[in-house]
């Protein structure tokens, strides 16, 4: 399939920098008919390096929205090194994806999770300077890791804490993929499951998955939520469809009201929110997340078949009183 050549540049660097394909390993690409222009980018940046790949169209396998991820992927998935998710998401599949990811986790893949994925961040999120966004991720990793309490305001009206366990680790996503951890690509967030969390949200941001299409861009009709003990307890927005529809969502299992992600963004490339999630959790500053901990990577020993991020703007964060960001701007050496 052609594509627009102005792809390649974010093509290139999430083959070669982020994943770092060698010619010998095996490459499982999957994609939609949304998402083919994007993935046609990306295999032709694989068969520049010379690696062996398959790529496989959702919609040429099986209905969407999918009741399974199909098993012609899941058995291909098992020969292969590395793999690549490039699909726009629909309603109710985020349980396939995680029916994907266990075979990633499992079989430690290499596994570029690039859900939404769209022109636009081609065109800015995945041209960042990634190794830089590593040196940056590793830096507030090593903050994060050793805090006990962190804060996060906004001049929106957040203003949140989050209370810390040492048995709970620390991840860090910057776009540099490696065996032991999966990773959204564009990159740059580090996260954990937070001990507790307590305080006012307001998402002037965006909420995340498929809502995330459905609703765009937050500025004009923020959502204003508060937590207590780690649970949702309020949600209210001028829009009243997006206030009920991510109430209902939040509370599909007894785990969906409760925060599963304590994230700081790092992505310097990030300016702003453009209305996806994939690309605006990576802004600087403070994301979280009710459902699914990633319990196999940070140590939570609780399940919730649903996730979804909440994202704000202009943060100011304290890591045990010590100021480490101003205005979405980090003060690190």
């Amino acid at each position: 399939m052609s594509f627009d050549p102005e792809l390649t540049p974010g093509a290139r660097n999430a083959v070669n920098v982020c994943l770092r394909i060698q010619p010998h390993e095996k490459v499982t690409i999957v994609t939609d008919y949304a998402a083919r222009e994007i993935a046609a980018a990306l295999a032709a940046a694989v068969e520049e390096v010379g690696a062996p790949y398959r790529e496989w169209v959702l919609e040429e396998i099986a209905p969407r929205p999918l009741a399974a991820m199909p098993p012609q992927i899941l058995e291909d998935l098992e020969s292969s090194q590395v793999s690549i998710y490039a699909v726009v998401a629909q309603a109710d599949e985020l349980k396939t994806r995680m029916q994907m990811t266990g075979v990633v986790n499992r079989r430690k893949i290499r596994h570029a999770h690039m859900v939404n994925i769209d022109r636009r961040i081609m065109l800015e999120g995945m041209r960042a300077d990634f190794l830089e966004v590593d040196r940056i991720s590793t830096e507030v990793w090593r903050i994060a890791s050793a805090a006990r309490e962190i804060r996060a305001t906004t001049p929106a009206g957040t203003d949140l804490i989050a209370r810390l366990s040492p048995e709970y680790r620390w991840l860090k996503t910057s776009g540099i993929i490696s065996p032991d951890k999966w990773g959204n690509l564009p990159g740059g967030e580090t996260f954990t499951t937070p001990q507790r969390v307590d305080g006012d949200f307001v998402i002037d941001g965006v909420v995340g998955d498929y809502l995330c299409a459905k609703y765009g861009n937050l500025r004009e009709t923020p959502l204003s939520i508060r937590v207590r003990d780690s649970r949702l307890v309020e949600a209210h927005s001028s829009n009243r469809a997006l206030e009920e529809e991510f109430w209902d969502y939040t509370h599909t299992d007894e785990n969906s009201d409760r925060v599963g992600e304590f994230a700081i963004g790092t992505n310097i490339g990030v300016r702003d929110v453009i209305g996806n999630i994939l690309q605006d959790e990576k802004i600087p500053g403070v994301h979280i997340a009710f459902g699914n901990p990633y319990g196999d990577h940070t140590g939570a020993r609780w399940y919730s078949a649903t996730h979804i991020d909440v994202v704000g703007r202009n943060f100011d964060i304290w890591a045990d009183g010590r100021h480490i960001m101003r205005a979405g701007r980090f003060l690190l050496a």
